[in-house]
């Protein structure tokens, strides 16, 4: 339940407390300052409240926006504020400040505005709502209330309502092939009551589905499994634009929904490997690369934000490159060209769509392959040379440092366990801190361990063992220092390369049925953890917890783990020893996982960056 007070000179026949009903909220009415003082102090401390004035005119989706929304905990328009159970204390000390005596009228006439002028000097952050072209006003005369309506009457807000659904930035795709249809279904949608998590499942059940088609091996069970792979996608465009529609943000909705994305990928990607099978075709290799290369484009993608989070906004980066980019920007054809060069997930998905229905697996992640190595190639690129010249602080001013928050976000995607934590602890204080030795120690660290497995006749060796605990050795020394150096993003992305790719190929060199299968539910389950780390972060929770980092063994324990398995056992029983280590490591971080988004009190988010 929450609860609306009107508070200010009562105007007959205006369909305020109406439209705040339609909102849900139970409507009480002072007559003066100190009346909604007590009412306000009358409602119990676990629900939201909010403050009208009576002569508010306008949409009735700004009122929707400023006292519905709940990402924030305090929001306004003129004329109406709320806040939630975590600004109750705030907005109460701004009753608090409210005046009372002669000559202080004026401070309670429009007692909206009042608070919403204090609570601006709260440390409570209050957001003030855009409203573009809706109309939020209080309407102080006959005549402003009449100019107002007729503003009103102007603006079609149901359509305002339906085009704002729309993510703000996202691909050609999706903008052009898809939101013109699925915002329409997302008001479908929410006018029978469904939720944005209730339509991620359906998105998921139909990607499953799909995956189960493919796996069929069969033409027709490859065309039916192109079309609900967009059918999903259709969906998972829908759950968002419901969200925006309807307002109804929570964090567990964005974590299906970012989780969920990834899990409907990687399935079709082994319905596809499956399919291919049946017909004699083993492209297992090719489906787990697929799946490392966008786990390590997407970590790429991670990194580098977490590390420019707080450099963002007044931070002017003054590179050639950002240059470049803003001058790319202000075309038209150029932005559309830009979005489709990276091959977001909208792009993505048709093409996997459409050459699943016509050709064969084995060309799918061909394609696949190479659209997404250009595609991290040139996003990869373009990132590394903005990260030479950092931001500045100002025109001409100094460059802006890595904060202390950013260090600790990329020192949790390192995902460094208890061998290069120890490694880590006596090498601490050798090296300088924002110098290129974590990235360069990162790299060593990986390619001294691929260049061993890839071209050593029999990588299953106790010397592969050794190497291991060389690369563990580098891995140890790229974390001893908060990274906070130009391209210290890439610590996280060289680690993950090094750990995918090593059980990639040592799956490969067994040369067994079953192992690499076995490797890709390995990997699938490694990554989801990685994955759940990034949205733990964008949430603003932080990392999981260090036992589970500890208890999973970090990445260079589980390259330890991996090659002491491979050099110990025959390759059959690696190939089980691989599916068992699967299976723990699924279960424990999805356990956790689970067990901490259910019980989550993180704010209410919804993502609007790139699309994936």
């Amino acid at each position: 339940m929450s609860t609306a007070i009107l508070t200010g000179p009562p105007v007959a026949g205006s369909p305020l407390e109406a439209d705040l009903r339609t909102l849900g909220f139970d409507v009480r009415t002072a007559n003066d300052a100190a009346t909604a003082a007590e009412l306000f102090a009358a409602v119990p401390a676990q629900e939201r409240v909010a403050v009208v004035d009576p002569r508010f005119v306008g949409h009735l989706h700004a009122l929707r926006l400023a006292l519905t929304d709940p990402r924030f905990p305090a929001a306004a328009v003129p004329g109406a504020l709320t806040a939630q159970p975590g600004a109750r204390a705030a907005l109460a000390r701004a009753f608090g400040r409210i005046p009372v005596g002669a000559g202080t009228a004026h401070l309670t006439d429009v007692l909206t505005d009042t608070l919403t002028e204090s609570l601006d000097r709260e440390e409570t952050p209050l957001h003030r709502v855009e409203l573009g072209s809706l109309v939020a006003t209080v309407a102080l005369t006959p005549a402003q209330r009449e100019d107002a309506r007729e503003a009103v009457a102007a603006v079609d807000d149901e359509a305002v309502r339906l085009r704002t659904a729309v993510k703000s930035r996202d691909g050609f795709f999706t903008t052009y092939c898809i939101s013109p249809y699925s915002r329409y279904l997302a008001r479908w949608c929410a006018r029978r009551g469904l939720t944005p998590n209730q339509v991620t499942t359906a998105s998921l059940l139909t990607a499953l589905i799909a995956a189960g088609c493919a796996a069929t091996g069969t033409r027709g069970g490859f065309i039916a499994a192109g079309l609900l792979l967009l059918f999903s996608f259709v969906l998972d465009c829908t759950d968002g634009q419901l969200a925006r529609y309807s307002l109804q943000y929570s964090t567990m909705g964005a974590w299906l929904d970012a989780t969920f994305d990834r899990a409907k990928e990687y399935a079709y990607y082994a319905g596809l490997a499956l399919g291919a099978a049946r017909g004699g075709d083993d492209v297992w290799a090719l489906a787990l690369g697929a799946m490392v290369l966008m786990t390590c484009r997407h970590v790429v993608d991670f990194s580098f934000n977490e590390a420019n989070h707080d450099a963002g906004g007044a931070a002017a980066n003054t590179s050639p490159t950002a240059a470049l980019s803003g001058k790319l920007d202000s075309v038209g054809w150029t932005v559309w060209v830009r979005r489709m060069i990276v091959l977001p997930i909208g792009e993505r998905w048709a093409m996997i769509a459409v050459l699943t229905a016509l050709t064969t697996p084995r060309i799918v992640f061909y394609a696949l392959l190479i659209g997404c190595a250009l595609a991290a190639c040139y996003t990869t690129a373009g990132r590394v040379l903005r990260s030479l010249t950092l931001p500045r602080l100002s025109p001409g001013g100094p460059p802006a440092r890595r904060t202390d928050r950013a260090a600790r976000a990329l020192a949790d995607l390192a995902d460094s366990g208890p061998l290069a934590e120890l490694i880590a602890g006596r090498a601490r204080g050798r090296g300088r801190t924002g110098s290129f030795l974590a990235p360069v120690m990162a790299f060593l660290s990986a390619a001294v361990l691929l260049v061993w497995v890839i071209f050593q006749d029999d990588p299953t060796s106790w010397l592969t063992v050794g190497v291991a605990v060389c690369s563990a050795l580098l891995a140890g020394a790229a974390v001893a220092r908060p990274l906070k150096g130009a391209l210290d993003w890439l610590v996280p992305p060289f680690f993950r390369a090094g750990e995918y790719v090593t059980i990639l190929v040592l799956a490969a060199r067994a040369d067994v049925p079953g192992a690499l299968p076995a490797a890709y539910g390995l990997v699938a389950a490694v990554a989801y953890h990685h994955y759940d780390t990034v949205y733990r972060i964008r949430g603003g929770t932080g990392a999981p917890p260090r036992w589970l980092v500890r208890a999973t063994g970090g990445h260079e324990g589980r390259i330890l783990v991996i090659t002491v398995l491979a050099a110990a056992l025959s390759p059959s029983g690696f190939t089980i020893a691989l599916t068992a280590l699967a299976v723990v490591l699924a279960l424990l971080v999805l356990i956790e996982s689970i067990r901490f988004w259910v019980s989550s009190q993180a704010p209410a988010v919804h993502d609007e960056g790139e699309p994936a």
